[in-house]
């Protein structure tokens, strides 16, 4: 970067070789007349940056705020798994099984893979979102001792797809 030339905050910058410095009048009108704007136009941005981070961060919150959706991710950390075989494991109705992984889908917490006729979902090992990296890292510390969660693991270490599938 040239001398003289600063960078904002937003990444703009504000070339301020230019600004003459015989007196504080000229400064002052300078800036009011050219930074201000960038200023604005940076705070604008960070501004909406900060709401789009804060409305990404209540959308993970909520889709972890179910326990049906923990005990899923839970599972799909032991192996990867199909709708009929969490559905045998929660005991709840496919299509609400559907909406959970969905949610978790949308939110980066999930993959789905087709293979052949099966569609099996699993932990996105690679998730582009760090605050989903560090959640997933953390859910044994979270959930690790919940008797419900080991009695999930238990059962999805027996289930079979091809008997609860039907196929």
């Amino acid at each position: 970067m040239a001398p003289g030339v600063i960078l904002l905050t937003c990444g703009a910058t504000a070339d301020l070789s230019d600004i003459p410095s015989d007196n504080n009048i000229s400064l002052r009108s300078y800036f009011k007349k050219e930074l201000i704007l960038k200023l604005k136009s940076c705070c604008l941005y960070f501004g909406q940056q900060r709401n789009d981070i804060m409305k990404e961060s209540t959308n993970i919150f909520k889709a972890l705020s179910d326990k049906n959706r923990l005990r899923i991710l839970k599972m799909l950390q032991i192996k990867p798994l199909c709708v009929c075989e969490i559905t045998e494991i929660l005991q709840l109705a496919a299509s609400t099984v559907s909406q959970h992984l969905s949610i978790l889908k949308k939110e980066g917490f999930i993959l789905e893979d087709r293979d052949g006729k099966w569609v099996n979902y699993l932990i996105n090992p690679r998730p582009g979102d760090q605050r989903i990296s560090a959640i997933l890292s953390q859910l044994d510390f979270w959930l690790g001792d919940s008797q419900l969660i080991e009695n999930d693991k238990q059962k999805v270490k027996v289930v079979d797809r091809y008997k609860v599938c039907g196929s």
